[in-house]
């Protein structure tokens, strides 16, 4: 049996989970279909199904990239779950967005949850953060990679 890293593990499973969460919103995403007299399922719902699809490989990637890297293996678990975590909370508002019906588009102002207004600066926070976690731990992870081929 060969070792792996938490890192990697926790890429592995959450590859599956995401995988698993697409399946279940391609569920919900039909039953809307079958529902709806246009043949459509809620924007959100549509969209929670897909970026879960999407985030399934991207983890399984993200593994990888752990398991290659030559940092330390807390800044790989660091970057790793950085990662998880902002695809987590992407897939977890659009259910919810779905699930509530509040919205077409969570970044029209003023921005809706449910029945509540979020402050502009709470998104612009949100969307910052993870943009720069994203990109940021991604990239640390890729030049560790690349520094192990050079």
């Amino acid at each position: 049996m060969i070792f792996l890293s938490f890192a990697v593990k926790l890429g592995i499973i959450f590859s599956g989970i995401f995988l698993w969460i697409g399946m279940l919103t391609g569920v919900w995403k039909y039953y809307q279909i079958r529902q709806s007299p246009q043949s459509r399922a809620h924007y959100y719902v549509d969209i929670a199904h897909r970026s879960s699809l999407l985030y399934a490989p991207a983890s399984l990637i993200l593994s990888v990239l752990a398991y290659f890297s030559v940092w330390p293996e807390s800044i790989n678990l660091i970057c790793v779950i950085l990662n998880l975590i902002f695809f987590s909370f992407s897939v977890g508002a659009y259910v919810l967005h779905g699930f509530l019906k509040d919205t077409t588009n969570q970044f029209q102002t003023p921005h809706k949850l449910g029945q509540h207004r979020l402050p502009t600066w709470m998104m612009t926070f949100a969307m910052l953060a993870l943009i720069v976690a994203e990109v940021g731990a991604t990239f640390i992870l890729l030049v560790g990679v690349i520094l192990q081929f050079i």
